[in-house]
């Protein structure tokens, strides 16, 4: 008998990579020592492998435990490293033969302190086909008296939860259990492990007073909002809905501790975060940064360029500011209407313009409500700038664009021009014109009138000129207009359409789909680092009195005004060929790989789009296909189908009984949504954020705020415009503190991090044990690469204007840097990450 028993129990060898606690962590040398002690004395880090064949003689439903294995040689650490931070430990499992390959392992971690799993490798292991038995973790392994229930992590193979071998089907339940909290209670700690919903019920302080409080968004018919993941704060007490907040400087938010910031991504962050706001706090920097933009603004020289250099994007600046002899204030590329324009098409904010397809264009707002708000341009105000065609015959040929932000605006001016902005709805018309370029044709400003809402709007409407003060009044009304962009895309744009609106799908895929189910495995790499940049955002950008506040023109109502924008908020629409049909710059093409046609040949953000947009799904395509075989595959998986009940009725619970949710029945559902999310966190998202240094750094170019409407004729700001029109322009937008605020914050936001993970790339090659969608993302990586070729061709081929425009910038904010391996980080204007990651 024990002969048998030696034939059948054999030694298996695995590596097991870890890293410890934060380098930032001053506590981690003590830890480690304790750590040291805690292992000499026997309590030790241990391991289990969990059988696949043989059941539990305690529980049958589960694998048998193998023999507890430990981490060889803590103390000395005599494996070598494997990068600076990671080091790679022997571990050596007793392993009976007839319990099968391992299909999970439980680990229980004795010491005194957390550490990082990366992962746990098997090698030659009998019935591993020769080759290694991978369990990819990532994951932070707190000590085992912090759980109430073991660690598990499985192999790297996917399973439908139908297809899961049977004696680990209950741990696959348990852990999704595990994730839900069960209704914990009570503020959640570093080491709990708790996905849940909450409202956005913590950006005001309520007990500071009532300037200081700020609705709940969420919840309510009138302040709809996605849904934020639960940290379990006590309430404030002078308002028990609202939650109580952590100190300005306390960054320790609860996130799921596997959500947040790796440390290399967290030290990128608190370093990039010090260079910049460091210039906030140098009151000599602000004075100089003002008293030279001025004199550049009039006539630049060396020495003023040279002091510049330090404080505003260099980049961005030498092509803005092109010293040929001749004044700044005639050659600056910024200025002109081209540029003007075609941000619209291929700069920061790319998503919003329309084509005009009525005219005078209409506004949607309730007249009951706010009166008469149609737009008051006519033929007269732009058909003489309109080379040759009317306005009929521009609307046939599908030549007028709108840059409409006034029915988004209306509804808030009155309370936003009672702080310290003064602004306009605006709208601005656009001529397509034969080179591809977009014409400005005239500029809507709107207010509320004097009388009240209902009586409808006061508008004035400016029209193109270059000279006098003429020329200065039309500059100021593009300001205008970029101020209202600048707001919408910062709130809207970027914030609600991409960082708000898919925390409820993370936080509903962590609840109900397991690691081992293939769209867990698909969608996990577009989740990574969301949570914790968003619950910092709550922390010190879109709360009351916060960064954005400050800095954006829609001040303390800036969050209630994307609650209303969320209302016409429909996820099927985010795809982007739905997106462009539906703002008429495409039109429907059965012969095109996309379904459709634009009608802008020169589109930076939409032609880059669409390729990208048409690599992710023929990727999603290629792997749920492997593993829904049909239809009635997808209807009959449990955990797809309470993961999308979930999202629909509480992620995003305010839209629950929305028509338009798909219905989850088709695997072609499954398709489609799987590809609106992966291109909502990674191109959509990089397409809005990473340009903000390069475009809105030098602040002329896109000014946040306006701090007093434009000057009328026989008053002394009118006078002073036509006198010295550059120190109008100044005074009039955003002011010397909030400007400086502002650049800082968005070179943090346009910052690539050095352990950054772009689009067709993998924290690990392990990631799935399915040879087929191994080798289907090799070709999505292939594609992406071929796109970046053709992005480079298109930006050196001069037929194409809008690529670099006068500026001379190419577009590159949707190359995917996909074959950039060297993870350098910084300012680099291009690359897609997978994930709203910033």
């Amino acid at each position: 008998m024990e002969e048998d028993v030696k034939k059948t129990t054999m030694k298996i060898e695995g590596e097991v990579v870890v890293m410890k606690k934060n380098l930032l962590d001053f506590k981690d040398v003590m830890a480690s020592l304790l750590d040291r002690v805690h292992e000499l004395f026997g309590r030790r880090v241990s391991l289990h492998l969990i059988s696949s064949h043989q059941p539990d003689p305690a529980n049958e439903k589960r694998g048998r435990l193998g023999k507890a294995a430990h981490l060889e040689k803590w103390v000395t650490k005599l494996k070598t490293s494997v990068t600076a931070e990671e080091t790679a430990f022997r571990v050596t499992f007793d392993w009976d033969e007839s319990m099968g390959p391992p299909a999970a392992f439980v680990i229980k971690n004795h010491h005194h302190s957390q550490f990082y799993l990366k992962s746990l490798t098997l090698r030659g292991f009998p019935g591993g086909e020769g080759g290694p038995i991978h369990f990819v973790c990532n994951s932070w392994i707190y000590p085992s008296h912090r759980y109430r229930s073991d660690r598990v992590f499985f192999s790297n193979k996917a399973y439908l939860p139908s297809e899961t071998p049977e004696l680990i089907k209950e741990l696959r339940e348990e852990e999704l259990q595990n994730l839900r909290g069960n209704e914990k209670e009570g503020e959640f700690k570093e080491w709990d492990r708790v996905y849940d919903y909450a409202y956005y019920n913590d950006l005001g302080a309520p007990d500071k007073g009532p300037d200081s409080a700020r609705p709940v968004l969420g919840g309510s018919p009138e302040l709809p909002y996605p849904r934020r993941g639960k940290t379990g704060r006590k309430p404030t007490k002078s308002d028990p809905k609202s939650e109580s907040r952590l100190a300005l400087l306390n960054l320790n938010i609860y996130v799921p501790r596997d959500e947040r910031f790796s440390h290399v991504k967290f030290s990128d962050f608190l370093a990039y975060a010090l260079k910049s706001v460091t210039q906030v706090l140098v009151p000599e920097i602000a004075s100089m940064f003002f008293t030279s933009m001025t004199v550049v603004l009039s006539s630049p020289n060396g020495h003023t360029i040279s002091k510049l250099r330090d404080v505003i994007p260099w980049e961005m600046f030498r092509e803005l500011v092109r010293n040929d002899g001749e004044r700044f204030l005639n050659r600056s590329a910024w200025r002109t209407d081209e540029e003007f324009a075609r941000e619209m098409l291929a700069g920061l904010n790319p998503v919003v313009i329309s084509r005009l397809q009525e005219f005078p264009p209409k506004s949607n707002l309730d007249s009951a409500k706010y009166g008469n708000q149609h737009s008051s341009i006519r033929e007269e105000h732009i058909e003489p700038n309109m080379n040759g065609l009317n306005v009929l015959e521009a609307l046939e040929q599908n030549k007028l664009y709108i840059l409409d932000h006034h029915d988004a605006l209306m509804p808030y001016l009155t309370r936003i021009n009672s702080t310290n902005t003064k602004t306009y709805a605006t709208r601005t018309l656009l001529l397509l014109q034969e080179d591809g370029t977009l014409k400005p044709l005239a500029i809507e400003l709107s207010l509320p009138h004097a009388q009240g809402e209902s009586h409808g709007s006061v508008s004035k409407v400016f029209t193109p000129a270059e000279k006098g003060v003429e020329g200065s009044v039309w500059q100021l009304a593009k300001a205008y207009a970029a101020v209202n962009d600048s707001g919408y895309h910062q709130l809207i744009s970027h914030w609600l359409q991409t960082h708000a609106v898919i925390e409820p799908f993370i936080i509903a895929s962590n609840r109900q789909l397991s690691v081992v189910h293939p769209i867990h495995k698909l969608l996990h790499p577009h989740f990574r680092d969301t949570m914790n940049i968003n619950a910092l955002a709550r922390h010190i950008l879109i709360n009351s009195d916060g960064v954005l506040e400050r800095t954006v023109f829609p001040s303390r109502y800036a969050m209630e005004m994307s609650s209303s924008i969320y209302k016409n908020w429909v996820f099927t629409d985010q795809a982007l060929p739905k997106d462009l049909l539906k703002r008429g710059v495409a039109v429907e093409d059965p012969k095109s790989d996309n379904g459709v046609k634009l009608l802008i040949d020169d589109y930076p953000f939409a032609v880059d789009g669409l390729e990208i947009w048409s690599a992710i799904k023929t990727w999603v395509t290629e792997y749920c296909t492997f593993y829904y075989k049909n239809d009635k595959t997808v209807q009959t998986d449990t955990e797809i189908q309470s993961w999308w009940t979930e999202l629909r009725t509480k992620g995003h619970g305010d839209k629950q009984h929305e028509s338009w949710w798909p219905s989850m029945q088709t695997r072609d559902d499954l398709i489609e949504t799987c590809t609106i999310i992966i291109w909502i966190a990674s191109a959509l998202h990089a397409a809005v954020n990473f340009g903000q240094y390069p475009y809105a750094g030098f602040l002329p170019n896109r000014p946040t705020v306006s701090r007093r409407f434009m000057p009328e004729p026989g008053t002394d700001e009118y006078a002073e415009l036509a006198e010295d029109a550059d120190v109008a322009f100044l005074k009039t937008i955003t002011p010397q503190l909030q400007t400086l605020l502002g650049i800082s914050i968005i070179e943090i936001l346009s910052m690539h991090s050095t352990d950054e993970i772009y689009l067709g790339q993998r924290d690990s090659p392990n990631w799935t044990a399915d040879d087929e969608p191994l080798e289907a993302f090799k070709r999505f990586g292939k594609e992406l690469e071929l796109i970046e070729n053709n992005i480079i061709r298109r930006n050196n081929d001069k037929r194409f204007k809008n690529r670099t425009g006068p500026v001379n910038i190419p577009y590159t904010l949707l190359y995917p840097n996909t074959s950039d391996y060297t993870r350098e980080g910084g300012l680099t204007g291009k690359g897609i990450p997978n994930s709203v990651s910033i």
